[in-house]
């Protein structure tokens, strides 16, 4: 299943739109603060599909019933762009344990590259929930190698793949790729990957912006 929140009013247009715009989006903090908004947006719309059990809380003045979720979550994300995006979960799903994927495009002199996986860290994902998040979801290669790489620490019960921006090649290389417990989720799908595997029109370098320009060797 795939879900587009920018189908629906609400404000995560609004913290989309800032990080889109070429102005504000200079001010790295606040395009951090924005990924960590829509961070905590996603994970208010992904709680309502987990499942839950009743337990009974004492409140000063008696007990009440309450419907809490049950289930195990991690929480990864793919370095660095996905950090402030990772926290916007974390700071909802304050439980959870989290994993993190060393994942970059290696290049070639001729314009190709390859997802090159150098690092993760994760905790044991048997029958967990597992939330990957990448804020650009453009060719889908980068999510697809860091699943196959976490699935080495077990395989989760449910998979929620969280995007900012999508496209529909990237969107339909994952269905390809994912197993039939993997939802996609996104705010916006924009139009065109171009020949360099670059959205458009996107919002730019999601790393950079966040944290600065990095360089290349």
């Amino acid at each position: 299943m795939v879900t587009v929140l920018q189908l629906q009013n609400s404000l995560a247009n609004t913290f989309l739109a800032e990080l889109r715009n070429i102005n504000i989006q200079q001010d790295s903090l606040r395009f951090r603060k924005n990924l960590e908004r829509l961070g905590e947006v996603f994970a208010y719309e992904i709680s309502k599909k987990l499942a839950y059990t009743s337990q009974n809380i004492d409140s000063p003045l008696g007990i009440a019933p309450m419907m809490l979720p049950s289930q195990p979550l991690v929480i990864a994300t793919i370095l660095r762009a996905g950090l402030p995006f990772h926290q916007g979960i974390l700071n909802f799903f304050d439980h959870a344990e989290s994993a993190f994927v060393s994942a970059y495009r290696k290049t070639e002199k001729d314009g190709s590259f390859e997802i090159q996986l150098d690092y993760i860290s994760a905790p044991d994902l048997n029958d967990k929930v597992l939330i990957l998040a990448d804020p650009m979801l453009a060719t889908g290669q980068s999510v697809d190698v860091s699943l196959k790489g976490l699935f080495h620490y077990g395989m989760p019960s449910k998979i929620h793949v969280v995007s900012v921006i999508s496209t529909i090649q990237g969107i339909n290389y994952l269905k390809s790729k994912l197993p039939h417990n993997a939802d996609i989720w996104t705010v916006a799908i924009d139009e065109e990957l171009t020949a360099q595997s670059y959205i458009v029109p996107g919002l730019g370098d999601a790393g950079d912006l966040a944290f600065g320009e990095k360089m290349s060797f």
